[in-house]
């Protein structure tokens, strides 16, 4: 599938002068990227922004932005069949042990899965949000490939030059 819209995201403020880096991810790895491997989380609305920034208690400073994003080819975790073929269901997706599978494996299932898929041509993968209150309709597409350029534009929203 391909994405052609707005993506949000609340991300900690010591990345806001590079909300486009993928730095965090990268330098400490995240549920669909081991580390090493840079990765915009993103969701499709702002209140799944919100609840994925706040997943281990109360919320902390936070940096909200939107991107107009045309992002493709993009995997469909949501589609069970899809899912299904990777050898992977969404109870997989939603363990809550990624981080300890990671510490004990070096990496979890789930970041393997993005390395298969970016390794496909894949520039990211649209999931349901896991975050504590999120419904089935609460959905993120996390990047593993981005930039200025056709298939994976994407372009923070700073009119007014606000993170300059």
């Amino acid at each position: 599938m391909r994405y052609e819209g707005f993506l949000y995201r609340a991300l900690n403020p010591i990345y806001a002068r590079d909300p486009l880096s993928g730095e965090g991810a990268k330098r400490h790895g995240g549920r669909f990227n081991p580390k090493g491997m840079p990765a915009l989380y993103t969701s499709l609305s702002v209140m799944t922004a919100l609840r994925e920034a706040n997943q281990i208690g109360t919320l902390q400073p936070t940096t909200l932005v939107a991107y107009e994003a045309d992002v493709g080819p993009i995997f469909d975790s949501t589609n069970p069949a899809d899912l299904s073929a990777q050898g992977l269901t969404e109870a997989d997706l939603a363990v809550d042990d990624w981080r300890l599978r990671m510490i004990e494996t070096g990496k979890a299932p789930t970041q393997e899965l993005a390395e298969r898929l970016k390794a496909s041509g894949y520039a990211g993968l649209r999931v349901r949000s896991f975050a504590k209150g999120a419904s089935h309709d609460d959905l993120n597409i996390i990047l593993w490939v981005w930039g200025q350029n056709l298939p994976a534009r994407v372009r923070l929203v700073d009119d007014e030059g606000r993170l300059a």
